[in-house]
């Protein structure tokens, strides 16, 4: 499905099956349910008693001049109003708390949802669609409840108990005045086609609109140095003009609905009065009998049109509601579990395995017969691989050789598709992603800060004493440059971390490996990025987080292949080359042309 197609999804405005995908979020809230349910009925019938007891002011006593009981007549009617009033009041207070409430149970759930999915369900689905369904779609359906919309059923309630009140005061009136229904039905055909054309416009504009701002302002830094900025600015002012024209055709349904229903109203109202008056007779007390008739026929008219007055807007109101709800129910129906493994695209066929050499047994990490491909291209093919207790073990190779993607299968971030990986002769497949995570910690060159403290941001939510995030900054000389500018370990993390330098967040990455003191360190091009001055003061700190521990590391500096046990040169997706620094470059081969390439980007 395409992005504007998954965006325009249109269903029906009243979608049982959706609704029952959303009932157990709701129900969880019982209390507020039932008190919703029960005043419901309630403020039905206090607000419909109201134009009886008019009628009987107006038969039994105004218009005969009785004045006994007309003050009995007025306090009930003042209650009443009273009543419909407080009825009303915790009625919708109580539907709102209910979907503000059961709205925090969705969020919750889908976040939890997209947290628990494998790296792949990432790399299909954009960022900003799952921010849309996170956000926009959940408060589509809270707007169920906002504007009454969940109220639907207690309007069609209220219109039916009108009509059969109605037929019993009189049948004939009741009749005539629902002949003015086709007339009804007709604009409300009418409306409701015109919302959806909209409504579905409306979305796709909207779609239009967000990518075009999430792609600008991304690469802001482009659209500034290339003078792009008034372009985008034409364009953008044309996208907006299209999402805003797209709400034209809803306006028009909505003042036509709003106008016309109550066209309809005053029509009823005045044929109800015209029969009326056909109908009185020569004595003085049918003439009173209809003058109380037609006045609680004004108001019972009135009170039924009002619903049918605002059906439009909550018919835009709860489409958008079920097209958001499938949407969500799409994406929690999507599931894709953290550590599943993908099966292997189909006609896609396994290499022949040479015979592997002997893994030694006590290899804190073996890659045995490794494959695996993000599509139906194989990006690693039967890759073996030892990584010695405490030794650091060095991956190098020309972009897209698969060094990266040993790192996501070790830390499984993605499964293996044929092949296992051992930590310390366990297969990781067989150990809880926790423990595989805990016993090996990935530092990688793109840093990412949260929202915090900079404490915050090294401790990561985790239990550690705050003595020892102190030390490791110390540990890798974060806080010599960080006293320089008068930054400790409270000040602010602002947003992507923009107030610390691209070496510093290398060092923070550094400083977060060091607490967790974990047994496997993985270093994935993790000093590409840090300028010379704090790679002198990092040094250190490295050799001091890489000893007595297993490193595996994939760099582009030749200081830091060059200290390595043990180097692994590949070459698509398969490992070419193995041996220290001298054998390798004394053989000649692909290290040794990677080397010389090495040597002339550092200046050597």
């Amino acid at each position: 499905m395409s992005r504007d197609n998954a965006e325009a999804v249109l269903g029906k405005a009243y979608d049982v099956v959706l609704l029952r995908r959303l009932w157990p979020f709701v129900a969880k809230h019982p209390r507020l349910l039932l008190a919703s349910i029960l005043l419901m009925p309630c403020s039905i019938a206090l607000e419909l008693a109201q134009p009886y007891i008019v009628k009987l002011a107006l038969v039994n006593h105004i218009a005969v001049g009785e004045t006994a009981g007309l003050g009995l007549l007025a306090l009930l009617y003042t209650a009443l109003v009273i009543g419909y009033s407080v009825s009303s009041y915790f009625e919708q207070s109580n539907v709102q708390l209910l979907g503000q409430r059961s709205m925090h149970s969705l969020r919750l759930a889908i976040y939890d949802h997209v947290l628990a999915q494998r790296a792949g369900f990432f790399d299909r689905m954009p960022v900003g669609r799952l921010m849309t369904r996170m956000t926009n779609d959940i408060e589509n359906i809270n707007e169920m409840f906002a504007q009454g919309v969940v109220t639907l059923l207690a309007d069609f309630v209220k219109m039916a108990v009108i009509v059969v009140i109605m037929l019993v005061l009189d049948w004939q009136l009741t009749l005539l005045t629902f002949t003015t229904l086709p007339l009804l039905w007709m604009l409300v055909r009418y409306a409701r086609g015109a919302m959806r054309r909209s409504f579905r416009e409306i979305r796709l504009r909207l779609a239009a609109m967000n990518s075009f701002v999430q792609e600008h302002l991304s690469g802001i830094r482009v659209v500034q140095f290339l003078g792009r900025a008034a372009t985008a600015k034409r364009q953008y002012n044309d996208i907006n003009a299209a999402h805003r024209d797209a709400y034209l055709e809803s306006i028009r349904a909505d003042a036509a609905m709003y106008a016309m229903v109550e066209a309809i109203g005053i029509l009823a109202i005045g044929l109800v009065a015209w029969f009326a008056a056909r109908r009185l007779g020569a004595d003085a007390k049918s003439a009173v009998v209809a003058v109380g008739t037609v006045a609680v026929f004004i108001e019972y008219i009135n009170k039924f049109f009002i619903p049918v007055r605002d059906l439009s807007a909550k018919y835009a109101v709860m489409q958008g509601a079920m097209a958001a709800a499938e949407r969500i129910a799409n994406l929690l129906d999507t599931n894709e579990p953290d550590g599943t493994a993908r099966p292997l695209p189909d006609g896609v066929a396994l290499p022949v395995v040479a015979t592997a050499p002997a893994l030694p047994v006590d290899a804190a990490v073996t890659f045995n017969n490794v494959t695996f491909g993000y599509g139906d291209d194989l990006v690693l093919r039967n890759v073996t691989l030892a990584v010695p207790r405490g030794a650091t073990v060095a991956v190098v190779g020309a972009t897209g050789s698969g060094k990266s993607t040993l790192i996501k299968l070790l830390a499984r971030l993605y499964e293996t598709q044929a092949g296992h990986i051992d930590l310390f002769g366990s297969n990781i497949a067989n150990l809880p992603l926790d423990v595989v995570r805990r016993r090996i910690t990935v530092v990688s060159q793109d840093v990412m800060l949260f929202a915090g403290t900079l404490y915050e941001n090294i401790a990561l939510g985790a239990d550690i004493d705050r003595s020892k995030v102190t030390a490791a900054v110390a540990s890798v000389g974060l806080d010599t440059i960080l006293g320089a500018r008068g930054v400790d370990l409270d000040t602010p993390v602002r947003e992507r971390g923009s107030n610390f330098s691209t070496g510093e967040r290398q060092l923070i990455a550094f400083c977060r490996a060091l607490v967790r003191n974990p047994e496997v360190l993985v270093l994935d091009e993790a000093t590409a990025h840090v300028d010379p001055q704090a790679e002198r003061l990092i040094e250190a700190g490295v050799a001091a987080l890489m000893k007595d521990r297993t490193t595996l590391v994939i760099a582009h500096r030749l200081s830091t292949i060059r200290n390595a046990a043990m180097i692994v040169v590949m070459d698509k997706g398969a490992v070419v080359e193995t041996g220290t620094h001298d054998e390798l470059v004394a053989r000649g081969g692909m290290y040794a042309a990677l080397e010389r390439t090495f040597r002339r980007h550092a200046g050597e």
